[in-house]
């Protein structure tokens, strides 16, 4: 399905915007910041439908946008810092393996989407990965940040998507999808400039064109990750019969990992231990599992 593709280039897109950022200097926040603002317009200009305060008011998706928006801020600083301090591939399947909340979430939520022996070993081998991904022996004294913020990322990477997945099923239309992105987005963005306060230091980089630039692109893939995610979740086929969210992020999942992995060998020339290859061939697994069942 194209929407799904889209969807895979689009989140491979920010862990490498991410990467290069710390590669050629430039602050994260600003292009945050931008981020949000550009994934806020384009979801108004994506929109087909009219607008108003008074429908976005009484939309049922409302207050959970509101969540989401606030999370994915604090979500992007910490891609931002562990795509630094644990390099890009871990990053990516520490953040990527958080799919095992969303799975198990969907079957919760959506009767039609039974838990299985498969769905069971694919959760198991998930975790298995992901801890086999993120250790670093090292002599002497271990960076914490290596191991814990991957798995905190893993953590709450795995509640938004959850709660996008809820969002979708209750209460976003197909035809809603884009004004639901560019509320979302437009609630980050809000927590942004809250957190502008803070970050004073790098108040000076939004006069820069070259971050505005950054914070274009990087607006642009982020848009695209959740826009294609959710249509991806609304799409039915000719028979009515639409996809299970359990095979929808599995698959998902299953591409964003194997192309930033591989980004992060021949352009970042990251290197990865035995033990870690291991981890990401048996995440590799589980999530092909995932997509399978």
């Amino acid at each position: 399905m194209h929407f799904l593709l889209l969807c895979i280039l689009s989140s491979t897109g920010i862990f490498i915007i991410f990467k290069t950022l710390d590669r050629v200097g430039i602050p994260s926040f600003p292009v945050i910041v931008i981020n949000y603002l550009t994934a806020t317009l384009l979801g108004f200009l994506v929109n087909a439908g009219e607008v108003s305060a008074e429908s976005i008011r009484h939309a049922g998706w409302l207050p959970m946008s509101v969540i989401i928006g606030i999370m994915f801020i604090l979500m992007f600083f910490l891609i931002a810092y562990s795509s630094r301090k644990a390099g890009i591939s871990v990053t990516t399947v520490a953040s990527k393996m958080s799919v095992v909340f969303p799975i198990i979430f969907s079957m919760v939520i959506d009767a039609g989407d039974r838990l299985t022996l498969m769905k069971m070993s694919a959760i198991a081998a998930a975790l298995a990965g992901l801890l086999l991904t993120i250790y670093r022996p090292e002599k002497g004294k271990v960076d914490r940040a290596v191991v814990f913020i991957p798995l905190l990322l893993f953590v709450g990477m795995g509640v938004v998507d959850s709660l996008v997945k809820l969002a979708q099923h209750r209460y976003v239309m197909d035809a809603d999808t884009a004004l639901f992105s560019a509320i979302l987005f437009f609630n980050a963005f809000l927590s942004g400039l809250l957190a502008m306060i803070f970050y004073r230091k790098d108040h000076r980089q939004f006069r820069r064109g070259v971050v505005w630039a950054w914070g274009l692109m990087l607006g642009t893939v982020n848009f695209g990750s959740i826009y294609f995610l959710v249509r991806t979740l609304n799409h039915t086929f000719p028979s009515g019969q639409g996809l299970d969210g359990s095979v929808v992020f599995g698959a998902n999942n299953i591409g964003i990992v194997a192309l930033s992995v591989l980004a992060g060998l021949l352009i970042f020339q990251e290197k990865l231990k035995a033990i870690n290859w291991l981890g990401i061939l048996l995440s590799a697994l589980a999530l092909l599992l995932f997509a399978l069942v």
